[in-house]
């Protein structure tokens, strides 16, 4: 495989997924991505930004959302060699060490919930207006698994995924049997790895990462193959497969754990760096500086599970604000990440002096950007003031149209001021607008609830949900169960 194809491939899920603060810290215009509600996840069902959120308000309505849907980012843009890249120290104790050997743990392909969803409560006739991609539609290779992970067919790409670790002998039945490991194949281990955590499969992916361990095995390093790789040394496994490996924790209840990972990762990371500082390499410098940083945006995210804030404001005071060469823009971003952090946690004088801070370094003369917006409307939201807040959210929907995180927060505005019509109005308009990036999770969660509000009879409306749900999404990260509160029928 071509180093092209490599870096191409990883793009997608470069750093997959996303932390909680990485999405409030996006400082891009957000961009529409297929099936995606929190990451790449964006999102996943059971996020961590979605457990915080979901203690904000009471009830069964999804609460607002703090976070645009975020972009996919490349886990970096600075350009460096192959040696500076894959610099990681194999620990000495290690070097004889047990050895990684792993194997997928599904026999058959993963099922497609909407499919089974719409044969038990529309039939199987429904099934005929279902055009996805399924696995034998594309090339059986790293070309066909970046088609499907662009068109959003999530559960289809580990499915290839599985054909492919297969022939690398690490398929159904080889957990446990030696295995010999290369950039390509760690790397199709980490996409389904991060596909799993996207869809919300966090059962299997658990089971599945478990022999990776934290790559610290010998057979994860170039030293390990002197002849195959001509006496290179380093990782061959990719730093975002660590920072994953480090984050699983996370997903299935264990922040603290999650914690220690992350912080070994850090330490590593920094020393790295130091390293470079030491050589005077800037570039390489700057480059281990923004794994540095990503490695603690996930430390803040373990801090909002375990309630730490008084690690997350030294985090963001101590480290990430202190770097000298931080652009305004950079400022902005991390300041309104830490105002709607302390909205998570319901101090509304402290979440506005960091937007005003925020504010003030927005350009002078400018008028409120989206998130300027955005922010304003959330203040407004903690003040229980909902029609301001809807007006506020209306003018951030001018300026980005379509936007599922906006639209949702001015159905709960329109919800708690007492208009449920408007609101189901609203939520419907903007599906029947573009119903491949409305058909949202959390919006289908909200519009759902109205339903039930609004009259005995809300099951012929959810029907029709899932008949749209059946043409236009490849794929959900939360169950249709879930989703649109239908019962699974025995």
């Amino acid at each position: 495989m071509s180093n092209k194809n490599k870096s191409n491939l990883s793009e997608y899920f470069a750093n997959d997924p996303p932390s909680f603060f990485d999405e409030l810290t996006n400082k891009q215009k957000p961009k529409e991505i297929p099936a995606d509600s929190s990451s790449p996840g964006s999102s996943a069902s059971a996020s961590a930004s979605s457990n915080m959120m979901s203690t904000t308000f009471s009830g069964f309505f999804q609460p607002p959302e703090y976070v645009e849907t975020p972009e996919v980012e490349a886990a970096d843009f600075i350009k460096v060699s192959d040696d500076v890249r894959n610099l990681w120290e194999l620990p000495p104790e290690n070097e004889t060490g047990k050895l990684i050997m792993p194997g997928i743990h599904l026999q058959n392909d993963l099922p497609d919930p909407i499919v089974v969803a719409v044969t038990q409560h529309l039939g199987e006739s429904e099934l005929a207006y279902r055009k996805i991609l399924l696995v034998d539609d594309v090339t059986q290779d790293e070309r066909g698994l970046r088609t499907l992970i662009q068109a959003g067919c999530y559960r289809t790409a580990v499915n290839l995924t599985g054909r492919l670790l297969t022939i690398y002998g690490q398929g159904y039945g080889r957990s446990g049997q030696p295995a010999k490991h290369s950039p390509h194949s760690l790397q199709l281990w980490f996409t389904r790895l991060a596909l799993l955590a996207k869809l919300g499969e966090f059962e299997l992916l658990n089971t599945e990462a478990e022999p990776f361990g934290q790559l610290s095995s010998p057979d994860v390093f170039y030293d390990f193959y002197p002849e195959m790789y001509n006496g290179k040394s380093g990782s061959i496994a990719c730093f975002s497969f660590r920072l994953l490996l480090a984050e699983l924790p996370i997903y299935m209840g264990k922040p603290h754990i999650a914690l220690d990972r992350l912080s070994e990762l850090h330490v590593t990371s920094r020393e790295i760096k130091e390293h470079y500082i030491q050589q005077r390499n800037k570039t390489a410098e700057e480059f281990w500086q923004r794994r540095c940083e990503r490695v603690l945006h996930s430390i803040i995210n373990c801090g909002l599970m375990m309630k730490k804030f008084s690690m997350i404001d030294d985090i963001m005071e101590g480290t990430l604000l202190k770097r000298s060469n931080l652009s305004k823009e950079n400022q902005r971003a991390l300041y309104s990440a830490w105002g709607r952090i302390y909205l998570q946690i319901g101090d509304i004088f402290g979440a506005e002096q960091k937007f005003a801070v925020s504010r003030r370094l927005r350009e002078i003369n400018t008028t409120p950007d989206l998130r300027d917006l955005v922010d304003k409307g959330l203040i407004a939201v903690a003040k229980n003031d909902f029609p301001e807040a809807y007006v506020i959210f209306q003018k951030a929907l001018h300026l980005d149209s379509g936007n599922t995180m906006i639209l949702n927060n001015m159905g709960v505005c329109l919800l708690y001021a007492g208009k449920l019509k408007d609101a189901i109005n609203l939520y419907e308009r903007a599906i029947n607008l573009n119903p491949q990036k409305s058909l949202n999770e959390s919006l289908l969660v909200n519009l759902s609830t109205l339903y039930e509000l609004e009259s005995n009879n809300s099951k012929a409306k959810k029907f029709n949900l899932l008949r749209l749900i059946n043409r236009f999404k490849p794929d959900l990260n939360i169950s249709i169960e879930i989703c649109l509160k239908l019962q699974a029928m025995s």
